[in-house]
């Protein structure tokens, strides 16, 4: 990856949706001052990234953009890497809970695997920049892609359950499920993929059948419709749990 790309980039495009929204209080859920005030801090320092790139991000302008002092960043973060893992943290969070949310009515373990899947490689292709930036950001600070997999686990145990699945290692398959789909945004991302509909589309197969199913089978869970994203309001149901799901549910 080159890292000039983003690192070095004078501006990002503004977040899409659905992470442009990714601090918002979940239903029923009162943050305290502090939290408020942090919530600030990481909306300013998106601000500030989408304007001067994250090379140009400093506390100081961070500070600016949300109208407090400096002082007041360092009683939250002590550096402006940690207020890049708290930002990885937060935009991880957000995008696996929007998806989650959007398939709790689908049964099948193997569609809702896939949906993760698509749905990550989607970021690639709408927002290249942002996506690399995650990426990035989750490689310096990997406890951001930690938060993903139990639900991924969760996932692929429904699909064990269902007799969908075939996997002998959990890890193992979760690793190649990660690592094939991170390997797959960057290229995306980079623009390396000429048709990407048809790569993700082929790719995915290629999972399904690495996880235990059939072609016919990975193909036919393939051609099904992503499921849309949810409201707003609806999606904060997700974030006020926060809760790893419990594997096997």
């Amino acid at each position: 990856m080159n890292s000039e790309s983003i690192y070095g980039a004078p501006s990002m495009p503004p977040l899409p949706e659905p992470l442009a929204r990714f601090l918002l209080p979940g239903e029923g859920e009162r943050p305290s001052k502090r939290e408020r005030t942090r919530r600030q801090l990481l909306h300013a320092t998106v601000e500030v990234i989408a304007s001067r790139g994250v090379a140009g991000t400093t506390i100081q302008e961070i500070a600016r953009v949300a109208g407090m002092a400096p002082g007041t960043v360092y009683n939250h973060f002590s550096t402006r890497e940690e207020i890049f893992e708290a930002l990885a943290l937060a935009l991880f969070t957000t995008l696996n809970e929007r998806v989650v949310q959007s398939y709790q009515h689908i049964e099948d373990g193997a569609q809702r695997m896939s949906i993760g899947m698509r749905r990550f490689l989607w970021l690639a292709e709408v927002s290249a920049p942002w996506a690399l930036l995650m990426i990035q950001l989750a490689m310096a600070h990997p406890q951001a892609i930690e938060l993903v997999k139990p639900y991924s686990l969760a996932d692929l145990r429904r699909a064990k359950a269902q007799g969908r699945f075939d996997v002998v290692d959990e890890e193992a398959a979760i690793d190649m499920v990660f690592g094939t789909c991170i390997r797959a945004q960057v290229r995306i991302a980079q623009g390396e993929v000429a048709d990407s509909p048809a790569f993700v589309n082929a790719l995915l197969q290629m999972v399904l059948r690495g996880l235990g199913m059939a072609a016919a089978d990975a193909a036919e869970v393939m051609a099904r419709p992503l499921p849309a994203f949810t409201t707003q309001a609806a999606a904060g149901a997700v974030t006020a749990r926060r809760k790893s799901p419990r594997a096997g549910s």
